[in-house]
């Protein structure tokens, strides 16, 4: 098995391989050790659409950085007070799934490891209290869509929606809460996200 270099996608991808019968060390005096069909080969390859990596030999090998998923919750009902008198950022302080590890679950941002076209959905629960919240998910500082839950006689109520974006590297994308507030209730919220392909 191969093993692409860690955020490696844009360069060559190494696989190791040797000719085939080559005794690599002996075990024992008798048995020798085969690599079998195996030899050094530099490609100096592009990503095909569907995110694997092929070969001038045709062996196509997945690239790491293709595969990108994250999901958070909250295990808790109550936020760091700086969400609401600073950044309204929506933390999240649970991480279920975090392939790549692009979720950085302090600041609750998710980083575009490639450009690619994402898929993100959130759903956050707003409080008893007798209020509208609106919840946007925002790339690079600019909301790209918005959810609302304002249902005046609904204890409990979710903002949810979910999109597919073209993303760049680098690309950054978090949810801000732009009315209301999640005071003391949003224990089943999420949010998710993941790389339906590379570009």
């Amino acid at each position: 098995g191969a093993m692409a270099v860690p955020g490696a996608a844009a360069l060559p991808l190494l696989l190791l391989l040797l000719p085939a019968g080559c005794p690599v060390r002996a075990q024992n005096d008798t048995e020798p050790i085969v690599l079998e069909g195996k030899c050094l080969v530099v490609c100096d390859s592009s990503p095909s659409a569907d995110g694997a990596i092929t070969s001038s030999l045709g062996i196509s090998v997945r690239s790491g950085s293709a595969k990108v998923a994250f999901s958070a919750t909250r295990s808790t009902n109550h936020e760091p007070s700086e969400m609401s008198n600073r950044t309204m950022t929506i933390y999240f302080d649970q991480v279920l799934v975090n392939i790549g590890n692009h979720f950085d679950l302090t600041s609750s941002i998710f980083v575009a490891p490639r450009k690619g076209i994402y898929s993100f959905s959130f759903h956050v629960v707003k409080v008893y209290n007798r209020q509208t919240i609106q919840v946007s998910l925002m790339q690079n500082g600019y909301p790209v869509i918005s959810a609302f839950a304002g249902d005046q006689d609904v204890t409990r109520e979710a903002a949810s929606n979910g999109v597919l974006l073209l993303m760049e590297r680098e690309d950054k994308v978090h949810l801000k809460l732009e009315r209301g507030n999640l005071m003391g209730g949003w224990k089943y919220s999420t949010f998710s996200g993941f790389l339906v392909f590379p570009l």
